[in-house]
Order: structure tokens, then C-alpha cells, then sequence
């Protein structure tokens, strides 16, 4: 497995790195139902084939992808065989009991990472990451971002990142303590990142890792109208902006006109969306999800793909012609509308 070193002063990782987000089970952020025994042998085959860290947050499943991340590191050496990057920043609202917050507050922050290190079962988490900004309680960033500072002087913490930022965010985080690393979308679909933050990362030693390279799906030649309408209900994708018309039209345009290029480099769709993303200068590592073992056999191969300078100009030449790519700034996910409570399903 290929591996690069996260930022100027981050660990060595490999370039694929597994995210959790759909291991969560179902919540109102979920990608429907999941077995815990599939989501745990994913991880342990992932890591087992050199995928050498995990992204997780505690709102993914209120938790539970936390729970089942820190049983399936278990027979590994956590810091050394495998990183354990988590986040926090987002979480459920204990007043209303169902509401997703958006808080930096440093309390806040501290009292998520000693339940994240409790659910993980760890005694240090490797990568601490706020996960989106604090839209909700108006505190400073400067304090949020000092007492991410705090953590890692009390030895919680090992580096420190931050997701879904501005390039004016980071600069203010940066004037009191170096950003490891920086976690934004990018994928075929959606270049955003492409403009100024990955170039930012660069002049400044911080590190990229992407998430969402096969756009949740979309790119890996799996879905059509039909099987978006086959979704769970409570999979979070059937109210996305990305999963509705006009942009789903033209990414499966894209998805079908990638075919030929995928059959020619003898790979898949996923590995080639995976790989394009990798090839992008400055980007250190890309998240790459499965909830079930072969899913995982899917995209490994992304992390020997060379794509050269005519495969990444047919690509480039191909989002152009289909218009599939946006270049505009992540926004906080839209929760689905309400339906009856139950209880979980794990």
C-alpha cells in the first residue's frame, strides 16, 4: 500500500483510509441498516491489507460507528498498525434528544473526546478533527481551537485537523497552532476543493484527506433512478441535492461514459473514482467507505492506479462535456424529514 506523509509534521498513512459514516446503522444521517459483524470484518480486512487508519465521528450513529470502530481495531495495535482519526463539533442536542448541534464550545469539545476515547477504547486518539464549524453557539474559533491545543499538551490528542473549512477559517486557526490536516469533499462530482484549499494545504504543510471520492456511491457504476428509488427510507442519500435531478442525469452520464476508460485500464469504476482523486496534486489520502468485506476488495486497488497526464486530461474533458462537476463549498447535511421514532436496529 502506497503511503504518504500526513502535512509537514503528520504520521505516514497510507493513501486509502476507511471512513465509518456508513457503519452508523440507522439514524437520521444514516445510510440505512448495517450488520456490525460485516462492519467489523470490513475493517479488520481493510487494515489487514494495509489501509493503515479510520475516520470516524461521534454523530455517526449517535456513537455506535465509534463503538463498532474501537471493537474492530481490537486485535491491532492502535497508534502503531492502525490511526484512529474521529472529530467532534457535531453532535445530538441532549435537550431535544433527536436535534443535531453544531458546538465548539470548549467544554463541549472536551467532554466529546473523553466519550469518543471511551467508545474507541483508546487512551489517545491519533487525528482530532472539528468536524464542520460552529454554526450554532457563536464561540470564537480562536478558543475552539485553542483548547484542540490544550489536548494535545494533556497527551488526548496526537495532531490536530479540521473538515468542510474556508481557507479564512484555516488561516485563523493556523495563527495559533499549525493545521495538520484538512478533510473536504472531493470526488468527480464536485471540485470545489480543487480552487483554493487544496492549494493553501500545499504552501502551508497541511495535510488533505478527501472524503466522499466515489461521491457516495454515485461513481461506482452501482446506481441508477431505480435503485435510488429502492433506497432505504432512512438512508440520508434519498434527500441529497447531489442524488437529485439535474445533477443525477449528468453524474450517471459521466458514470456511463467513465465505462470505457475503467474497461481499458482493466480497474473498476470505484477504483478509477478513487484514483482520480489521488492523483490530485497535494491531496495526501482519500476516505473510502464499505460496509461489507468484497466492497473494500472494490476500491483497494485505487492505491496502485497511475493514472497519466492523457487519462486525467480524457477525464477532466469528460466532466466538462457531461457539466457533472460543481465548484461550490460543502453545506451542513440536510436532515430528512421527520418520521416516527423507533428504537435502533442494531
Amino acid at each position: 500500500m502506497l503511503t504518504r506523509r500526513l502535512g509537514a509534521d503528520g504520521p505516514e498513512i497510507s493513501v486509502l483510509g476507511l471512513g465509518s459514516w456508513a457503519l452508523s446503522g440507522p439514524y437520521q444521517h444514516g445510510w440505512g441498516p448495517v450488520d456490525d459483524a460485516d462492519s467489523i470484518e470490513a475493517i479488520r480486512h481493510a487494515v489487514e491489507a494495509g489501509v493503515n487508519w479510520i475516520d470516524t465521528a461521534p454523530v455517526y450513529g449517535f456513537g455506535h460507528a465509534e463503538e463498532v470502530v474501537g471493537r474492530a481495531i481490537q486485535p491491532f495495535r492502535a497508534g502503531e498498525d492502525v490511526y484512529v482519526f474521529t472529530k467532534c463539533g457535531r453532535r445530538l442536542d441532549a435537550s431535544s434528544g433527536s436535534e443535531i448541534v453544531y458546538d465548539l464550545r470548549p467544554e463541549s469539545i472536551r467532554a466529546e473526546c473523553d466519550e469518543s476515547l471511551r467508545r474507541l477504547g483508546l487512551e489517545r486518539i491519533d487525528l482530532y478533527q472539528f468536524h464542520w464549524p460552529d454554526y450554532g453557539t457563536g464561540t470564537p474559533l480562536e478558543e475552539s481551537w485553542g483548547t484542540m491545543v490544550e489536548l494535545v499538551s494533556e497527551g488526548k490528542v496526537r495532531w490536530l485537523g479540521v473538515c468542510n473549512f474556508s481557507v479564512e477559517l484555516l488561516e485563523r486557526c493556523k495563527a495559533i497552532r499549525h493545521v495538520d490536516s484538512l478533510q473536504p469533499p472531493l470526488s468527480l462530482v464536485n471540485h470545489h476543493a480543487r480552487t483554493e484549499l487544496i492549494p493553501w494545504c500545499r504552501e502551508n504543510g497541511t495535510g488533505v484527506i478527501v472524503y466522499s471520492p466515489m461521491a457516495s456511491g454515485l461513481l461506482t457504476g452501482a446506481f441508477s433512478h431505480t435503485r435510488i428509488q429502492e433506497l432505504a427510507p432512512d438512508d440520508w442519500r434519498r434527500f441529497s441535492p447531489a442524488f437529485q435531478e439535474p445533477r443525477l442525469s449528468r453524474s450517471l452520464e459521466l458514470v456511463e461514459r467513465l465505462g470505457p476508460l475503467a474497461e481499458r485500464l482493466q480497474c473498476g469504476l470505484p477504483a478509477l473514482a478513487v484514483a482520480w482523486t489521488l492523483s490530485v496534486t497535494g491531496v495526501t489520502g482519500a476516505i473510502v467507505g464499505a460496509r461489507r468485506r468484497e466492497q473494500v476488495d472494490g476500491w483497494l486497488s485505487a492505491a496502485s492506479l497511475e493514472l497519466d497526464v492523457e487519462i486525467t486530461q480524457e477525464i477532466e474533458r469528460l466532466t466538462q462535456e457531461t457539466g457533472a462537476a460543481i465548484k461550490t463549498a460543502p453545506l451542513p447535511p440536510i436532515p430528512p424529514p421527520p418520521r416516527p421514532s423507533r428504537s435502533p436496529r442494531w
